[in-house]
């Protein structure tokens, strides 16, 4: 047993993995809440439902009600690494993992953990807006009753992050074949948006929220505007940097210049990643290698 958590442990917190960090997060939480509630069943007579599903549903869900929030002004955060149910945490977990690592693979790691808390903050923003705002919603005041769970939000910023800065980039689906991603998403996209007058409308209008982060970081980026960088240039020290010439006057840092990755992955956008000679692919590895 002790062997395992060193496993966890290495794989959440110090392989690097950002990953394996969220997805280890999310997963702890599920199990802490869920499987207490199974203890607190089987050996109290609690009815229906427990004492710790009524504290997770009371104070770690998201409330659309503005009212609440002076009490509840943790649970825009609380609420993307709670999920109800397994099949909620499995299949969000699978999307997180598998569209995580195409973004990793061409944009290092550093952004994924901001990426991931933006699009779950935006997806919130969106929700508050509608339940409060919309008179779909406001006719039969659904604010009051209402919340919402779940990482979906931020994981929709990471999906749609990733197709809109590799349209083109092809995966294989069972039962279907290979499909670009950015047919997979636009499908996603308009399920979702049929589903915002649905019984789940509120998660629906959270996971378009964070899809629209998602579109919009990527398309700063590629116009030199690193969102997430600036943030925590916010708040970290800004270091003093050597850089190091040889003789015949050229920079030996292996790190490439900013304008020329934002020249390549434009590209990428426009082109896929076929489109890249053996060059531009060298520079973009060695980008994401320094920023692992």
């Amino acid at each position: 047993m002790s062997t395992l958590w060193q496993n966890i442990q290495y794989k959440m917190l110090r392989s690097g993995n950002k990953l394996n960090l969220l997805i280890g997060i999310n997963v702890i939480v599920f199990l802490a809440v869920n499987m207490t509630a199974v203890l607190e069943k089987l050996f109290t007579n609690v009815g229906h439902r427990s004492l710790i599903e009524y504290f997770a549903t009371e104070y770690l869900q998201l409330p659309a009600a503005f009212s609440k929030f002076p009490t509840h002004f943790w649970t825009p955060i609380s609420y993307m690494f709670m999920h109800d149910g397994i099949l909620h945490i499995l299949f969000n977990m699978l999307w997180l993992y598998w569209m995580g690592q195409i973004f990793e693979e061409y944009l290092g790691n550093k952004r994924t953990i901001g990426l991931y808390l933006m699009g779950g903050l935006a997806g919130a923003l969106f929700y508050l807006l509608a339940l409060n705002f919309l008179p779909f919603f406001t006719s039969v005041n659904a604010a009051a009753t209402t919340t919402i769970v779940g990482a979906s939000a931020s994981v929709m910023a990471i999906v749609v992050a990733t197709a809109t800065l590799l349209p083109n980039y092809t995966i294989s689906l069972i039962f279907i074949g290979p499909v670009k991603l950015k047919w997979l998403v636009i499908f996603i996209l308009i399920i979702d948006f049929l589903g915002t007058v649905g019984p789940n409308a509120g998660g629906e209008i959270a996971h378009l929220g964070g899809a629209l982060l998602g579109f919009i970081y990527i398309k700063q980026l590629q116009k030199g505007h690193d969102w997430i960088e600036g943030i925590r240039g916010i708040f970290k020290s800004k270091s003093k940097l050597k850089v190091v010439y040889n003789n015949t006057g050229k920079n030996t840092a292996d790190y490439p210049r900013q304008d020329e990755i934002d020249r390549i992955l434009d590209k990428i956008s426009q082109s896929g990643y076929d489109s890249l000679n053996k060059q531009e692919r060298d520079t973009l590895a060695r980008a994401s290698k320094n920023e692992k």
